[in-house]
């Protein structure tokens, strides 16, 4: 069972001027899909073939021995709820019961751009943000290079990739330039609401053949 590379959910050009058609169809369709690649070649013939990503990606965390597996499954999983994380026409402030979480856990809107630009600034090297809840509460955390939350069991609402792959083209060296355009034009409030709810469309799966 091979894994199949996930469409976007837009197309390539739905996100410019903020995330050009150039740094989608690069991130997408060479960085995403060698992970996924890789990923399938690795796992060949081995019992991890006949999990889901998550499964792999749990199983293999902490793990020497498995950890090209462990780094392939991740990055396929973590940009895959990466571009879900991102709408053209998406929900730019949360609402409904995520509205007050927000509030509750950052005090308000603005404050948690704030320590979400300056967590995902100050991440050192290749790595990733996130907005998670655990325990019914909102966080923010930062990981290096393919790690997840998601392999701690941690509910991952929305994601931000600061790997230099995933703006350079659009930003060069300027990360807060990038994480300004995801907070006020990319990011899509009504998918982590979803996740929040654990709607099924919500769920993070790649298909396989």
């Amino acid at each position: 069972m091979a894994f199949k590379l996930p469409k976007l959910p837009y197309a390539y050009d739905a996100l410019a001027p903020r995330m050009s058609e150039d740094t989608l169809r690069t991130h997408h369709g060479k960085h995403h899909k060698t992970y996924v690649e890789t990923l399938n070649k690795l796992i060949e013939g081995t019992p991890f073939e006949k999990m889901d990503i998550e499964s792999i990606v749990k199983k293999t965390a902490g793990s020497n021995e498995h950890k090209k597996i462990f780094n392939n499954a991740a990055q396929a999983w973590n940009h895959t709820i990466f571009w879900r994380s991102m709408a053209p026409n998406g929900a730019r402030k949360p609402r409904e019961e995520l509205a007050p979480l927000v509030e509750e856990s950052f005090g308000g809107l603005d404050k948690f751009k704030e320590k979400f630009a300056a967590d995902a600034a100050a991440q050192f090297g290749s790595g990733w943000a996130w907005l998670i809840e655990n325990s019914g509460k909102l966080e923010i955390v930062t990981t290096s290079n393919a790690a997840t939350p998601m392999a701690e069991g941690k509910r991952v609402l929305s994601t931000c990739d600061v790997w230099e792959h995933a703006y350079y083209l659009d930003h060069k060296n300027k990360r807060p330039d990038f994480l300004k355009a995801f907070l006020g034009q990319l990011i899509d409030w009504d998918f982590a609401l979803a996740r929040l709810r654990r709607l099924e469309t919500s769920e993070i799966r790649l298909e396989q053949a």
